[in-house]
């Protein structure tokens, strides 16, 4: 279920590259593909670290903007993932705040609608 969820994150990372602002660089698909994997397992890392952490500090912030805050943060760690992708000589940028948060946005909305359809696919007893 762990490849399952890495994959669908590939997938929506690689969507938002069609994005201005957001860049994925490499010499062939081979290249391009393993650049996805690690970006997608560094920002599965910093969501599992940080953003419970921002949830517990924002929490009042999230409660004023009806949850709103939520895709500041969503940006913010996007943008982070890609600040620790290039320390990391990994060819995956994005050029600021705005990028950042459309990207977040796009990565939620497809692997939402990505990890549904793979529920719905799944037969009764495999759940």
């Amino acid at each position: 279920m762990l490849f399952l969820h890495l994959l669908i994150t590939m997938v929506a990372v690689w969507i938002t590259t069609a994005l201005p602002g957001i860049t994925l660089a490499g010499q062939d698909t081979a290249a391009k593909v393993l650049t996805l994997l690690a970006v997608s397992v560094i920002f599965g890392i910093v969501n599992l670290v940080l953003k419970p952490i921002a949830k517990t500090l924002g929490c009042l912030l999230y409660i004023l903007t009806l949850g709103l805050f939520g895709l500041v943060v969503n940006g913010l760690l996007f943008w982070l993932t890609s600040y620790l992708a290039g320390e990391l000589g990994l060819p995956f940028h994005v050029d600021g705040f705005w990028p950042a948060f459309w990207g977040a946005l796009i990565v939620s909305i497809v692997s939402s609608v990505l990890a549904g359809i793979v529920e719905r696919g799944r037969r009764p007893e495999e759940v």
